[in-house]
């Protein structure tokens, strides 16, 4: 399953735009309104422009949905959430910060052993428009190094902090090597004091399902720990491959 994620990573033919100078910043989001297909006309557009920057918030296999998690720190939900992928297997994504990959190192190492994919989010979560490139290097290769030295694994893939990014940034992380993944569908999952309702959870992520889909999911979520299973259950009901 890790395989058939990389592949369709790499056969993306769909990016990011920016709107604005190259020295403003922006911040990610891929809007309410939908085309023909039920993709989010916001992440349609923002695709555009970018596919040659490696950028991309949509894949090029119509028939697919890809799930990432950001991983800013651990609540408790993401064992149940790896039983679960297992249970159904599913290949994800987890975007790690570097708190994370340094205080739950059997959860990672379990990402690893069973074939999902891991991350760059990021050693400290920075607002990565505001660093100098200098900082940029540091923020984004530091937890890169720690990953490799203390997992064996070499990251290939970078989710902004909050979506924010310029295109100085997106430049900047091309030429580290890194292939840059946005999302063309995430809801409010991450407040954990205020979830939506298993019920409201799993309406949005199956009414909101398009072709070529990356869902954003935050493993904090109670909710999402609960209806993950139903999801990719109804999602494959619709034809999708997971």
């Amino acid at each position: 399953m890790k395989k058939q994620i990389i592949s369709v990573l790499a056969s993306f033919i769909t990016a990011l735009s920016v709107t604005g100078t190259n020295a403003l910043s922006a911040g990610y989001g891929q809007g309410t309104a939908v085309d023909e297909h039920n993709c989010p006309t916001g992440a349609v557009e923002f695709n555009s422009a970018y596919s040659d920057k490696e950028t991309y918030s949509l894949t090029g296999d119509k028939s697919r949905i890809i799930i990432t998690f950001d991983q800013g720190y651990e609540n408790g939900y993401t064992s149940k959430i790896l039983d679960t992928l297992k249970e159904k297997n599913v290949s994800a994504i987890f975007f790690l910060t570097g708190d994370y990959a340094k205080k739950e190192k059997a959860l990672v190492r379990r990402m690893i052993d069973e074939g999902h994919v891991l991350g760059n989010h990021g050693m400290t979560h920075a607002k990565i428009p505001a660093l100098s490139p200098d900082e940029l290097r540091k923020e984004v290769m530091s937890l890169h190094q720690y990953v490799l030295d203390e997992y064996g694994y070499e990251m290939q893939y970078f989710r902004y902090p909050c979506g924010e990014y310029s295109e100085e940034t997106i430049e900047q992380l091309r030429s580290l090597g890194y292939k840059t993944l946005f999302w063309s569908f995430a809801y409010v999952d991450w407040k954990t004091d205020s979830q939506p309702s298993p019920d409201e959870g799993f309406k949005k992520l199956t009414e909101s399902a398009h072709g070529g889909e990356i869902l954003l999911l935050h493993s904090v979520s109670a909710t999402n720990a609960e209806i993950l299973g139903d999801v990719i259950d109804s999602l494959r009901a619709k034809g999708f491959k997971i």
